[in-house]
């Protein structure tokens, strides 16, 4: 842990508000780019961020929350905010997934972008949460191996791992195992 990163966490653990506003400007326009990937979502991935930054707040005034990478612990909680939705989603209409309403003046061309967009997040959906965590923070977030590992608190061959297992069932769900 870089001491410019630990400065930070000290100020955030002792409620500095310039601290927090860092941090929250620095993280937050990645963790909406990581939940709206995830559910699709406007609303939905503005509400993770704020639900995210809600929860670290409770944990600093608990004493708790991260004491080293906090852009790893910010994804876990966004994470973990995220698939609380889809529990909750399905638990509460039976279906499987999120409804992205489209707008019906959509191109042609948008419309098959929208499409793809929701075939994948269904094969992501269809992965395990390890296993979609890792790809989404690996490929979607462009974390390395070690970040990874700590977001998830898994050893970093565990991520190597789930990373293979992951691209395999994604090859095969969305039929392109050749690629």
């Amino acid at each position: 842990m870089s001491s410019t990163e630990a400065h930070i966490l000290a100020r955030c653990s002792a409620f500095d508000l310039e601290a927090l506003s860092e941090v929250y400007d620095r993280f937050s326009p990645a963790l909406y780019r990581y939940a709206w990937r995830l559910t699709g979502n406007d609303e939905l991935a503005e509400e993770c961020v704020a639900e995210t930054f809600g929860r670290y707040l409770a944990a600093l005034r608990a004493g708790a929350g991260p004491t080293q990478n906090l852009r790893a612990y910010l994804y876990r909680v966004a994470h973990n905010w995220v698939t609380d939705q889809w529990r909750k989603a399905r638990h509460e209409s039976g279906d499987e997934e999120l409804e992205h309403k489209a707008d019906p003046l959509m191109t042609s061309q948008i419309a098959e972008r929208a499409i793809e967009r929701k075939r994948v997040r269904r094969a992501l959906r269809s992965l395990t949460p390890d296993q979609r965590q890792v790809i989404m923070l690996k490929f979607y977030e462009g974390l390395d191996n070690r970040e990874v590992a700590q977001a998830i608190g898994k050893p970093e061959g565990s991520v190597k791992s789930l990373q293979h297992r992951a691209l395999a069932a994604l090859g095969k769900s969305l039929g392109r195992e050749g690629e």
